[in-house]
């Protein structure tokens, strides 16, 4: 009954994409990945791979933990190709930039980019909530499977659990 009601809690906010509904291209600047100072599109270089995409304002402790548990299981499953990027919600990304380089290192973060979308909105299509602090989109083909978003301090260790298991249901 808990769990479901935590669920519940997590869909009254309403950010981002709704599942079943297609990803449309937006860009970024890489700040940790391979393309790292660059501008370009993940969501257009990854395809039609399994991709976890973390949109976020903060990058608070529950936030370094979710990170560091989706690339863990990005590099577990190289084999299926699975992919994933987190976008740094800011309107300062000059400052916001050095935080999002120590996370990478302080969490060895190596297989998914740490990236910055100027304007704390987000990427105008993908409608993020100005009330969600953090919303997780997960994708296969470009079609959403899976969004939760969380209002400020709502993540919590459960829900990074919880999230890190929906992965399953791009790897399929």
């Amino acid at each position: 009954m808990f769990a479901a009601g935590a669920a519940f809690a997590a869909d009254e906010l309403k950010s981002g994409l709704p599942v079943g509904e297609q990803v449309p291209a937006f860009n970024v600047r890489d700040i940790t990945g391979p393309s790292k100072g660059k501008t370009l599109c993940y969501r257009c270089q990854y395809g039609a791979r399994p991709v976890v995409t973390v949109f976020t304002r903060e990058l608070n402790d529950t936030v370094k933990d979710l990170v560091k548990k989706i690339d863990a299981k990005v590099g577990e499953n190289k084999d299926k190709k699975m992919a994933a990027f987190v976008v740094v919600l800011t309107e300062d990304p000059d400052a916001v930039e050095p935080k999002i380089e120590a996370l990478a290192k302080d969490s060895k973060i190596s297989s998914t980019p740490l990236t910055i979308i100027e304007g704390a909105a987000g990427p105008e299509n993908y409608k993020l909530s100005k009330d969600a602090e953090v919303t997780v989109m997960m994708w296969v083909e470009s079609e959403v499977k899976v969004n939760q978003s969380f209002a400020k301090g709502k993540l919590d260790k459960k829900a990074v659990d919880s999230l890190v298991a929906e992965t399953k249901k791009i790897l399929n």
